[in-house]
């Protein structure tokens, strides 16, 4: 019994079919595959499928012969996988945090800092929030992170880059939706969701800042953590609320952003890293990445 002879069976034991097998999974013609699993079954003395007039199905030794060919293919993976990482020179990891969905814009700069350094690393990529990425770079499971700034965080430094300004949120029907752009004071007595201070600290303080500075307590009457969560709350609820600049990509036709009159309140954007971090790959990043902002 040979390999192909194992990948020939569960090809078509996972196509159900001879012909889609042939054509579509292993490439060969139909005659050849059949003399395959027939050899194999004259190897093993059992029949392993009934072919039909509407396709083939397994036999109850076809069933348990399954499980075993896919282990045993599984291992072979896993060994030449192996062995190709044992002769191939170690890759330094590289992993890089988000927070989420700020990767649309800043990966394309990432990989455009890290050039020809990336055919010598291997590059991760995570999307978190700001508290999950602090952590992460904290716990030395990530080299850099796109995130809000933390001042508590003292062992990390910062890299500005840029300011977002917020815009206001609400339902595409709702009577503001109507206004080129809102006031503060047109969201009084308005249902306002903001964001859970455990998830979002930075943006939290931000908008509860802003509102307090009109004159308006900040009494949410639901905390979100993601967009979705957001958007549903908003929808549900024929409220409003205010979101970052980058948010307005990610939104569906069923709510509408509007600018703050005035001058709105902005939350900044860092790039951050340990400030103890010797990684000659982090150092040369930096260097590369001092105008990644533009």
């Amino acid at each position: 019994m040979e390999l192909r002879h194992l990948r020939y069976f569960v090809a078509v034991a996972e196509a159900g079919s001879f012909t889609q097998a042939a054509e579509k999974h292993l490439h060969t013609a139909q005659p050849s595959l059949s003399r395959q699993i027939r050899d194999l079954e004259d190897m093993l003395k059992v029949q392993l499928m009934i072919r039909g007039p509407r396709g083939m199905t397994l036999t109850p030794a076809g069933l348990v012969f399954l499980d075993h060919a896919k282990a045993i293919l599984m291992q072979v993976d896993s060994a030449i996988e192996a062995a190709r990482r044992a002769h191939a020179p170690a890759k330094t990891r590289f992993t890089v945090g988000f927070l989420t969905g700020h990767e649309i814009v800043w990966l394309p700069k990432v990989l455009q800092a890290l050039g020809d350094t990336l055919e010598k690393i291997e590059l991760i990529v995570h999307s978190a929030s700001s508290p999950e990425l602090i952590e992460a770079l904290l716990q030395e499971r990530m080299d850099i992170a796109f995130l809000r700034p933390e001042s508590q965080a003292r062992a990390l430094a910062f890299r500005p880059l840029i300011e977002e300004e917020l815009f206001a949120l609400v339902p595409a029907d709702h009577p503001l939706a109507r206004k080129a752009s809102i006031r503060r004071s047109d969201i009084r007595g308005e249902p306002f969701i903001s964001f859970n201070p455990a998830y979002s600290p930075a943006l939290r303080r931000v908008i509860d800042d802003y509102l307090r500075d009109g004159g308006i307590e900040p009494t949410p009457m639901h905390e979100a953590e993601t967009l979705p969560m957001v958007i549903s709350l908003i929808l549900s609820s024929r409220g409003v609320t205010f979101l970052p600049a980058y948010m307005s990509r990610l939104l569906p036709a069923s709510v509408v952003g509007r600018p703050l009159a005035g001058k709105p309140p902005t939350i900044p954007l860092a790039l951050g890293y340990r400030k103890n971090d010797p990684s000659p790959l982090l150092e040369n990043f930096l260097l590369k990445a001092n105008n990644i902002a533009d």
